[in-house]
């Protein structure tokens, strides 16, 4: 019976790891499209998600109904954060993020998953009520999340001043933390 045992578990884990692989090779597979297009469209073949690559750029509507893009803060380092309200680890960060912003020479642009939320007051009502006077881009369609690959909430991507993708943090971050990844793109 322990035989048996240890042999499903064994074939599990031998099935999970067969899995998680052919799903890395296709994902592999898709960004390597991915920068063959961006190459044929004329962007840098450097486009991508990993540290030391340039960050796609994209723009967004602001909460105030203006458009920004992420190429308008090229020679400034840039923390680029996706949240939504309903997550306790985004709230959590946020007087930090602010803090960040009023301490530091830094833009930020915090990119609400809108298309995760009830509704775009509730946006609003937040932002005031966190007193936040950094950038909060509106991803309505989640496509820039999607290109972005987010899948935890918050993810943070900080880009220096060339464009280039210096720390990815998957969850919220606490000041110091930010201030450490800051001092770094200097």
């Amino acid at each position: 019976m322990k035989k048996a045992l240890f042999f499903i578990i064994i074939g599990a884990m031998l099935a999970w790891a067969i899995y998680d692989f052919t799903m890395f090779g296709n994902d592999a597979a898709k960004q390597q499209n991915d920068t063959a297009s961006s190459v044929a469209s004329g962007e840098s073949a450097d486009v991508g998600l990993a540290v030391g690559q340039t960050a796609p750029d994209f723009t967004l509507e602001t909460l105030g109904g203006e458009q920004a893009s992420l190429s308008d803060f090229r020679g400034k380092p840039v923390f680029i954060n996706f949240w939504a309200t309903w997550c306790p680890p985004c709230r959590a960060e946020m007087p930090d993020m602010q803090k960040l912003y009023d301490n530091e020479d830094i833009e930020i642009l915090a990119i609400n998953l809108t298309d995760t939320e009830k509704s775009g007051d509730g946006v609003a009502a937040f932002v005031e009520e966190m007193g936040l006077t950094f950038p909060v881009l509106m991803d309505a369609e989640g496509e820039i999340s999607s290109a972005y690959n987010v899948k935890a909430y918050p993810t943070s991507y900080m880009v220096d001043a060339e464009g280039k993708i210096s720390h990815i943090a998957y969850g919220a971050m606490n000041y110091n933390v930010m201030v450490q990844e800051y001092e770094k793109m200097k």
